[in-house]
């Protein structure tokens, strides 16, 4: 019964019909649980989004990627973004695997291959770094080589780099070379409802998007939050310091129930057992959503807890179902 949460993290709703309601934790997706507070923030429903407001979100956000503002296009999520930059760099194209779904949906007759094979691969090479759901990284160094070492086009997905941005090669985005990053800011600000991403890519890249995407791609919402929230450097220093102390919670948790957590990101953990499905029933069953994956019995991909209360939930859970 785990094919209605294989395909994406974040069916609470799906797993409320079917398991029954409850006091929920969500662990299926990889979302800080503790968001960027957004009560103070002030925006006009009934106005227009205003093109002046956009530019200064993209100038604050491009000085925290540290790139140039006339390098960064700001969408409504990162799901279009890459769908959008697929349709304009054609291919052929690779994809490394495991991944995203949605890196192998950009480029038609893209080709799935492994980290070992993106080395010497043809073509555009399509990849994320943090790797999803393994949680594998690259050092910046490593991305930058992929990129000296091919004709084609470097496609980078970052959207779990913002806790460790020594990770990120957008300070090498340039008109000269064949790169393109892409950056969520749900995922490490907690709001993934917003829907707010961006492309960070040549100059002739971004004005392809900007004709694409119209006169207003962003709301108003997004716009004023995303603005204020980039611009909070105390709250952002905090959240690079308490996640992998959280991580590290999650781990000794995970640890001392006989799994060996993977991976570098601190906003999820991959363990393997022998029927992952059956553990993902298990603890939906005391109301902790996960995420299993359909083509990896053996896989559950397990978020951050928020507080100390949903982390002595899971070990409960984790210890008799």
């Amino acid at each position: 019964m785990t094919d209605a949460w294989t395909w994406h993290g974040g069916g609470l709703e799906a797993a409320k019909r079917h398991f029954g309601g409850g006091d929920w934790i969500d662990l299926s997706t990889g979302i800080n649980p503790r968001p960027w507070p957004v009560a103070e923030v002030a925006f006009d429903w009934q106005r227009l989004p205003d093109p002046h407001a956009l530019a200064q979100l993209e100038a604050v956000a491009a000085s925290y990627f540290g790139v140039a503002a006339q390098h960064i296009c700001a969408v409504p999520g990162t799901e279009i973004g890459l769908r959008l930059v697929g349709s304009l760099v054609g291919g052929p194209a690779r994809h490394v695997a495991p991944g995203y779904r949605t890196h192998g949906d950009m480029i038609a007759g893209s080709m799935a291959i492994d980290s070992a094979a993106a080395r010497n691969s043809d073509g555009d090479l399509i990849l994320a770094n943090p790797n999803n759901p393994d949680g594998r990284t690259l050092a910046a160094s490593e991305v930058r080589g992929l990129l000296d070492a091919r004709s084609g086009w470097l496609l980078i997905d970052e959207a779990f780099a913002d806790v460790d941005p020594a990770l990120s090669v957008a300070p090498s985005i340039s008109d000269a070379g064949k790169l393109i990053v892409f950056r969520s800011f749900g995922k490490f600000f907690g709001l993934a409802g917003l829907r707010l991403g961006f492309v960070l890519a040549p100059k002739i890249i971004v004005a392809a998007l900007r004709e694409r995407l119209g006169a207003w791609p962003l709301s108003a919402a997004a716009i004023a939050i995303g603005t204020a929230a980039y611009a909070d450097a105390d709250w952002i220093a905090a959240a690079r310091e308490h996640l992998p102390q959280e991580a590290r919670a999650l781990d000794t948790v995970l640890a001392r129930r006989g799994f060996r957590p993977v991976g570098d990101c601190p906003l999820f953990r991959l363990i393997e057992t022998d029927d992952a499905h059956m553990l993902f029933e298990r603890l939906a069953r005391r109301a902790i959503l996960t995420r299993p994956f359909a083509d990896r019995p053996r896989w559950l991909r397990i978020g951050l807890p928020a507080d100390a209360n949903a982390l002595t939930r899971l070990e409960a859970a984790l210890i008799d179902g």
